[in-house]
């Protein structure tokens, strides 16, 4: 199967807002994608599309966040959401879209990423349990599905504190 990652363009939103909402199975993560994009955070070439053909397929976003302590600000990247049309999963679109966005967002000098999601999935592309540096997350969620990745040899090694997602994360 040949699938080509690219990202982005103002023709990609409406078919991106409903791969994620079908993925998902619900709006929220849609409605997260349209709303990140007029944050002035945004990186349009870190929300990747994977296209078979002509056809959008598959998203990722990597957004900026903060992991914030008593007494520093680090920056990171948060890895969501990430979708694949869903008759579609499971023959490695996801993967490639993770895959191309970790080097991209590597190449562009980002050194780490944190992660909401599947402790099966995530572990996979070198993810481990973010409590292994200290870092939490406001959100109420099991200590293996928080994740985080060094993209740079020990980027997170003198790091602690609490991820702040944006709020637009607060409506999910």
């Amino acid at each position: 199967m040949k699938i080509q990652i690219r990202p982005e363009n103002k023709n990609d939103y409406k078919t991106i807002s409903m791969i994620n909402d079908m993925a998902f199975g619900r709006e929220a993560e849609g409605l997260l994608v349209e709303k990140l994009r007029k944050n002035k955070k945004f990186i349009k070439d870190l929300s990747l599309v994977a296209c078979m053909g002509n056809e959008i397929v598959g998203h990722i976003l990597f957004f900026p966040i903060e992991i914030k302590s008593e007494n520093n600000t680090f920056d990171s990247l948060a890895l969501a959401p990430m979708s694949v049309i869903p008759e579609l999963q499971g023959l490695g679109i996801g993967s490639q879209l993770v895959e191309n966005g970790l080097a991209k967002a590597k190449k562009m000098g980002h050194q780490s990423v944190i992660v909401l999601g599947h402790d099966k999935y995530y572990p996979e592309f070198g993810f481990t349990p973010a409590s292994k540096f200290n870092i939490t997350c406001t959100f109420d969620v099991p200590n293996e599905v928080f994740m985080a990745l060094e993209l740079e040899k020990d980027a997170l090694k003198t790091v602690s504190g609490c991820v702040e997602y944006p709020k637009e994360f607060n409506d999910l």
